[in-house]
């Protein structure tokens, strides 16, 4: 199975903006959808955004209007936008097979990848 490669993350001060990046080769142009997720130190893991195969977004409430989701398909990469980030968007952020992908995309990838680290400061 290939891995879903996150990246992308660093150290902000509010109001900044970083774009994270998912990428694992064919994962796009397999038509798997994806979800991020992120996880601040102490809570639970929350879904923040999801893209369809098709390329249709849907974003949580609280980054609704601040993040944009994009993709790839030549680079078979999903891109997440952050903008206007406050501290609370701070989190180790995860992408994922979304979950209305096929069921071959949990055959060809593993279901998690490794995380990136979104710091911002006020």
């Amino acid at each position: 199975q290939e891995e879903l490669v996150a990246s992308g993350g660093g150290s902000v001060q509010a109001g900044e903006s970083l774009r994270l990046s998912c990428t694992a080769p064919g994962f796009l142009t397999n038509d798997c959808g994806m979800d991020w997720y992120r996880q601040a130190a102490g809570k639970q893991r929350e879904w923040v955004s999801s893209i369809t195969p098709v390329g249709y977004t849907g974003y949580a409430a609280s980054v609704k209007g601040r993040f944009t989701l994009s993709q790839d398909k030549a680079k078979d990469t999903v891109y997440l936008q952050m903008s206007s980030l406050k501290p609370e968007d701070t989190a180790t952020y995860f992408c994922k097979i979304g979950a209305n992908s096929g069921a071959w995309c949990y055959d060809l990838f593993k279901e998690w990848g490794q995380g990136t680290q979104v710091t911002v400061s006020s």
